[in-house]
């Protein structure tokens, strides 16, 4: 008699893939981008500058600014570019990111935003913390070393009074910076089964709070190291979320992640 096993599939998002160099690092820097212009490209200038061995993935949302053109990323030292053409926000722009970077065997995958808002030399301090075994790396602001210029208050007092908070009250472990999408992960922790984070239930925010909060829970190797974010003294504060309804988004979704909702 034959026995069928159940075979979980991964749930990321469908992408286009252009891939420049050939892998040559254990880790990779996945930086999650949608028109960031100028911004994103002076940000690979000044990783370029630190010659870290790292792999440079960028995961565009769906850039239509020519940001993502390949003769401009090819001149950075890019390895790959992956082109989201599924639904979704930066959640799954996240596990498309995982995925390749999973199925191209990398030990340790390294996280920002494409904003030129995080200052890269702290790259190689996830780098080490990846090689020394932790398995969920968080960059903050707030912990001797690091640095913060022009915060946005009402940024500064939800980070600290709320965010924070909540989540290291749900996750055991006392975060100070959980907004901040500077991190690192193990492909350990990534490919972990009772995690399951390939699910399409993470489509916008979700997936930063649920990885913080399990990393501890599942018994993974937490830890935070000093990053440095600077916000513009003047204009627009660069961001995706709208001040109305994307704050309340992110709100709702700290609480269900804090309640549980999104565990399998």
């Amino acid at each position: 008699m034959s026995v069928k096993l159940k075979v979980k599939l991964k749930q990321y998002p469908k992408f286009t893939l252009s891939e420049f160099l050939t892998k040559t690092s254990d880790f990779c820097l996945c930086i999650f981008v949608i028109n960031e212009n100028q911004k994103l490209i002076d940000q690979l200038k000044k990783i370029q500058k630190l010659k870290l061995p790292l792999d440079i993935i960028i995961a565009d949302g769906g850039s239509t600014d020519g940001s993502t053109e390949e003769s401009v990323l090819k001149s950075l030292n890019v390895r790959s570019l992956l082109t989201k053409t599924g639904p979704g926000k930066l959640s799954a722009q996240m596990r498309m990111a995982f995925h390749y970077a999973l199925e191209q065997g990398y030990k340790g995958v390294i996280t920002m935003d494409g904003n030129n808002k995080d200052d890269p030399k702290s790259l190689s301090l996830f780098i080490d913390a990846l090689i020394h075994g932790k398995d969920h790396i968080q960059g903050s602001r707030f912990i001797p070393g690091g640095y913060h210029e022009n915060t946005p208050l009402s940024r500064f007092l939800a980070v600290k009074c709320i965010h924070a908070p909540l989540i290291s009250l749900a996750s055991g472990f006392r975060y100070t910076d959980t907004t901040n999408g500077f991190r690192a992960y193990s492909s350990s922790f990534l490919s972990d089964p009772k995690l399951d984070v390939f699910r399409d239930i993470f489509i916008k925010y979700e997936l930063h709070y649920y990885l913080a909060i399990q990393a501890c829970k599942l018994g993974f190797k937490v830890c935070e190291v000093p990053t440095s974010r600077i916000y513009p003294s003047t204009g627009k504060v660069p961001t995706k979320i709208s001040p109305l309804k994307g704050n309340f988004e992110v709100l709702m979704t700290l609480f269900k992640a804090v309640i549980g909702s999104y565990n399998p």
